[in-house]
């Protein structure tokens, strides 16, 4: 199943571990702090984040700093086992701060061509906040390409189209979380999944308007929400389905391709539509406050730890 998938969508891992890149030999890579938490337990990292934190400490980088190169120093060590490009997030908590989140963006974008890291291998990762897709337009038009996550909607990725951005990562299983809080629901056919039909709402609206902005969907819960979008641009997969596709031997359908769209009407998206969409969207306006609140959480995760090893 993953080779017929690979042959379909560019599969990216979505993981900050070092050895389960090597494993399962992704084109992308994409992070966030949950996962960046992940890779501070790998014992393939340990090498990497003593050395970092030791430089750190040299510089008198504070805790927060050294959390702030440590993230970038994982994802330049993932960009030498990658073709492709690696995902590296700007603090959640900047997530309603335009100016700041380019700040940091640039900062993040300086620290990898320090390490010998162009910018075309990497993409800076900004929540689908207003602010967010805001500070994406400024980055996309400094060539700085960018993945907008924590994307629940049609109206975050009509804005997000909008300002060129170069990808989005709607989130599959956060959104079939909700529904089935919600409905009291267990489980739901793929062809029903309110995860994978938001997905592929998205994707059709993309490529009936020619938008040219990637749709990598991301946050699975089983292998079957993945096969129901085969065919989508891009997948961003944990490790653990990665190992259940390539263990499984059936025959896989692709679901998504471009041909196969139906004609949507073009959308405008202003401030004062996008803030009434998400108000209207009990759904994503839950999921995109949550997931912000525990990156932010994980963020300060990582501080802690890295403070308590220095």
């Amino acid at each position: 199943m993953l080779e017929q998938l690979r042959d379909m969508t560019v599969v990216v891992a979505d993981t900050g571990e070092i050895a389960a890149v090597k494993r399962h030999c992704p084109v992308d890579c994409t992070t966030n702090p949950t996962l960046v938490l992940g890779a501070l337990k790998d014992p393939a990292s340990e090498e990497l984040i003593a050395r970092e934190i030791e430089a750190g400490r040299r510089r008198g980088l504070s805790p927060e700093g050294l959390t702030d190169t440590l993230t970038v120093a994982v994802g330049a060590e993932l960009a030498q086992l990658v073709p492709g490009r690696v995902s590296t997030e700007v603090d959640a908590r900047l997530s309603f701060d335009s100016a700041a989140s380019i700040r940091r963006a640039r900062a993040i974008v300086a620290d990898y061509a320090a390490r010998g890291i162009g910018k075309e291998r990497i993409l800076i990762k900004l929540a689908a906040t207003w602010e967010g897709i805001r500070a994406a337009q400024v980055l996309q038009d400094e060539g700085t390409d960018c993945n907008l996550t924590l994307l629940f909607n049609l109206a975050q990725a009509v804005a997000c189209a909008e300002a060129k951005v170069h990808l989005i990562s709607p989130f599959v299983g956060r959104i079939t979380d909700w529904y089935k809080a919600a409905e009291g629901r267990d489980t739901y056919a793929p062809d029903e999944d309110p995860g994978v039909r938001s997905v592929c709402a998205i994707y059709d609206y993309y490529k009936a308007n020619g938008i040219a902005t990637i749709v990598m969907g991301a946050s699975f819960r089983n292998i079957g929400q993945v096969k129901a979008l085969a065919g989508c641009d891009k997948l961003t997969i944990a490790p653990k389905l990665l190992e259940e596709l390539s263990e499984d031997e059936g025959e896989l359908a692709r679901v998504l391709s471009p041909d196969k769209t139906q004609d949507r009407a073009r959308l405008s998206m202003d401030e004062p539509t996008f803030r009434w969409e998400m108000n209207a969207d009990a759904m994503a306006t839950e999921k995109l406050a949550e997931g912000i609140r525990n990156f932010d959480a994980d963020h300060h995760k990582l501080i802690e730890l890295i403070g308590a090893r220095t």
